[in-house]
């Protein structure tokens, strides 16, 4: 006997709350092994290929691509014991049960996968669910229908069910009901809310959410149904509804045509997220400093020896800006708003700047401050690579501790850049050009670099900064400097 089988979009981690479908990889009606990827979502950080924990049939498919999805949402479901027997063993969960004996369709409906992705357990979550109870006008379980009816078989909710008993909208909301009337048959206070996001941004504005009403699928309530609660209260209490409703016409009206409006979905939404809460929670200061980077190039050329690793000038400025840390740790730091704390951090996981198809990026080196300029360049050049082909994982795009931002490859000279929150400072490099420098008391055209240091007032004063900043100048300019504490 089938068992229908719903899998959600799993937690993703580091707090992502929804993910964009960018492409299908299976098809209703196409069976699938455990742990075998189904869909390719773009979140905030990355590009995921999403394993569906089950093996069977795939019933039906929930969003088209380019569809944003909630944690919590489902993605497809599938018939576990629906599968051929001549296709049954073609799985990883074909391989017996513990005690030795085969495992049945029941045995894998309630196992799963336990290869997951991160906050979605399939073992113990599984048995946890409900089924879906096939819908008494439905066909008997394992029954096929026409290819022609499969192909045809999209329900209001968008999506796609093949004819399995318990795939269609009807049987999905009879059974599991809107999480609206689930919350009302409860008695309980409970809203249709998913995202963590959704409920601080509420808290944060004294917005009762169960004024709210949810746009999302079974009433679900998303961001933008709580930004349009807190800009319509916002426009009430400052010039009135009717005076919003006819300004906003003025400018509807007074648009040009053939504008282009670009959704801040994705990476481009989550670094527009980033870059606002950051200039909104941290009271940043900047110090700029131009240095002589003629010895400094002189070294790189010096280590770029024929037969020898290549050593690339990130990577010498990498070494000595954990070299700066070291002296100066309260920059490689976090402050928790929570507790109103100060939090040093024993370890420098470096972030840069990476610019790709797909926008800004900042992948991190783990462990910057343990390892040699080789093993630097190595590692840039590794991560810059993947980041350009939109392969890096989200352990590759998180925790940084400090970030370098090496602007001068845009041909600027200076940046005032926005720290990579919750980080406490960020490095700027602008390009290297010749220019008039004072050196030796002559006057004579060297290299010239401007640095600059954009840090959170709240974790050192400028004395600290400027030390910080002084330190790497004179590294750049003297690179021997660094041999002093090795």
């Amino acid at each position: 006997m089938a068992v229908v089988r719903e899998f959600t979009l799993p937690d993703l981690g580091e707090g992502l709350t929804e993910a964009t479908i960018v492409q299908w990889m299976v098809e209703v009606g196409e069976v699938v092994a455990v742990d075998q990827p189904v869909v390719e979502v773009e979140t905030a950080k990355a590009m995921v290929e999403v394993p569906c924990p089950y093996g069977g049939v795939v019933t039906a498919r929930f969003g088209a691509e380019g569809a944003e999805v909630p944690v919590g949402a489902p993605l497809v479901t599938v018939a576990v014991g629906a599968v051929p027997d001549d296709l049954a063993g073609t799985g990883p969960s074909a391989h017996g049960s513990e005690g030795g004996a085969p495992a049945g369709p029941a045995d894998a409906a309630e196992a799963g996968s336990g290869n997951v992705l991160v906050g979605y357990g399939t073992s113990a979550a599984a048995a946890r669910r409900r089924r879906i109870r096939p819908g008494g006008t439905g066909p008997a379980p394992g029954a096929s229908r026409p290819a022609e009816q499969v192909a045809a078989g999209q329900d209001s909710s968008g999506a796609e069910a093949a004819g399995v008993p318990g795939a269609g909208a009807g049987a999905r909301t009879g059974a599991n009901g809107s999480a609206a009337a689930r919350a009302a048959e409860a008695g309980s206070r409970t809203v249709a809310v998913i995202s963590p996001l959704v409920r601080r941004m509420a808290r944060e504005h004294d917005l009762d959410l169960r004024e709210v009403t949810g746009s999302g699928r079974d009433g679900l309530i998303l961001r933008t149904d709580v930004e349009c609660a807190i800009r319509t209260r916002q426009e009430h209490a400052t010039a009135g509804a009717g005076v919003t409703d006819a300004v906003g016409a003025a400018a509807g009206a007074a648009a040009p045509t053939g504008e282009e409006r670009i959704p801040l979905r994705g990476m481009l939404g989550a670094a527009a997220e980033k870059f606002s809460r950051s200039r909104r929670e941290i009271p940043e200061a900047t110090c700029w400093v131009d240095a002589d980077a003629t010895e400094l190039l002189a070294a790189r050329r010096a280590m770029n020896v024929p037969g020898a690793p290549k050593v690339s000038l990130l990577a010498l400025l990498a070494r000595i800006t954990t070299a700066a840390l070291a002296r100066f740790p309260q920059l490689n730091s976090t402050v928790d708003t929570k507790t109103q704390e100060i939090v040093r951090l024993p370890a420098v996981h470096l972030g840069f700047a990476a610019q790709t198809d797909r926008g800004l990026v900042v992948p991190v080196v783990r462990d910057a401050h343990a390892r040699t300029v080789e093993d630097l360049s190595a590692e840039f050049a590794r991560l810059t690579e993947t980041a350009r082909e939109g392969g890096l994982s989200l352990a590759e795009l998180t925790h940084g501790t400090f970030t370098l931002n090496n602007y001068g490859v845009f041909g600027v000279d200076g940046s005032t850049p926005i720290i990579n929150h919750p980080e406490a400072a960020m490095l700027g490099v602008g390009r290297i050009a010749a220019k008039p420098w004072v050196h030796d008391g002559e006057l004579a055209v060297r290299q010239v670099v401007q640095l600059s240091l954009t840090f959170d007032h709240r974790v050192c004063d400028g004395g600290t900064a400027g030390g910080f900043l002084r330190f790497v100048a004179d590294c750049v300019e003297q690179p021997a400097l660094l041999l002093r504490g090795m």
